[in-house]
């Protein structure tokens, strides 16, 4: 039997580029930094780890509570809280150098200015493999989501930070707009290496016996497989109006949901509410992935990538 190869590429374009040893991705603010997991799966097996979002300074996060549970998912307003950038040079890079799996750093910021000084500052980072830029979390009262909601505004911060570094750069957008495609175009032909989408839904949850919200932040982003229909049809979309690879995610809780975003025409896969419920949803995932392409006699994964829409 021919060996199989789940090797993907999610920056082709880039000089740079961001091979993976398989499609399987952990996602931003669902695994930490990465290194808080070693006693219970060897990290190095994924294809790629994202890290929680970063932002110039450190950040608090939103008030209590930050969780509250939905049918199917969750709504969580953690509201960025994280260590900062000059932290996460200094304390977390060093580790990941050390790694065997590429570390892709999420930012976040306020202003174009912040995200391209961000860019800056990690450019050359060694063990910092790539860039995630978060123009869709909907937790925060100022930018993130502001930037995402319109082609042009993406595209500007698309722009600035693809000035800033030659680092992999990945586009994270939110399913919150009217038009998905247009937003991935821009982006596109902004410098984007790659597309990662879904990020969460903006939700709500109110408390019926204190007659007011649930969370502190009052409204919170929805993920879990409740959203996973809207994350597949999006990716099935954007997969087919841009030609840099898409990076699938929403409520992906085993393999068979994988193969559906795979089919629908992404190129790799994030887990992200299922680490929070079982820390080895992503091997359990990509050894699905492998079974399945073993079971369908795949001699690569990129077989069957889009073939839905054949």
């Amino acid at each position: 039997m021919a060996e199989l190869n789940l090797n993907v590429d999610i920056a082709p374009y880039n000089a740079r580029q961001l091979r993976l040893a398989n499609p399987v991705i952990v996602a931003s603010g669902t695994f930490g930094y990465g290194d808080e997991y070693p006693h219970l799966f060897d990290r190095n097996r994924l294809g790629a780890i994202v890290c929680k979002a970063t932002t110039l300074k450190p950040r608090e996060g939103n008030p209590q509570p930050r969780i509250a549970e939905t049918p199917n998912g969750m709504l969580n307003s953690i509201g960025l809280q994280n260590m900062g950038v000059e932290a996460v040079i200094r304390e977390k890079a060093p580790q990941w150098y050390t790694w065997g799996v590429p570390v892709i750093v999420n930012i976040a910021a306020e202003s174009i200015e912040d995200y391209a000084e961000l860019a800056r500052r990690l450019d050359k980072v060694p063990g910092v493999s790539g860039i995630e830029v978060n123009i869709s979390c909907p937790n925060v009262k100022c930018g993130c989501i502001e930037f995402g909601s319109s082609p042009e505004s993406a595209a500007r911060v698309t722009d600035a930070v693809r000035n800033a570094t030659t680092l992999p750069l990945i586009i994270k957008l939110t399913p919150n707009t009217s038009s998905i495609t247009e937003l991935a175009r821009a982006v596109a032909d902004a410098g984007a290496d790659a597309i990662s989408l879904i990020n969460t839904l903006r939700g709500m949850r109110i408390d019926i016996k204190k007659r007011r919200p649930i969370l502190g932040n009052h409204t919170g982003g929805l993920s879990g497989p409740a959203i996973k229909p809207v994350a597949v049809s999006m990716v099935y979309q954007v997969s087919g109006a841009v030609n840099v690879p898409v990076i699938g995610g929403g409520g992906i809780m085993n393999a068979e949901d994988a193969l559906e975003f795979i089919m629908a025409g992404a190129t790799a896969v994030q887990i992200g509410t299922a680490n929070l419920v079982n820390p080895r949803a992503p091997l359990e995932v990509l050894e699905g992935l492998e079974a399945y392409a073993r079971a369908e006699g795949l001699k690569n994964i990129r077989e069957i990538v889009g073939i839905a829409r054949s």
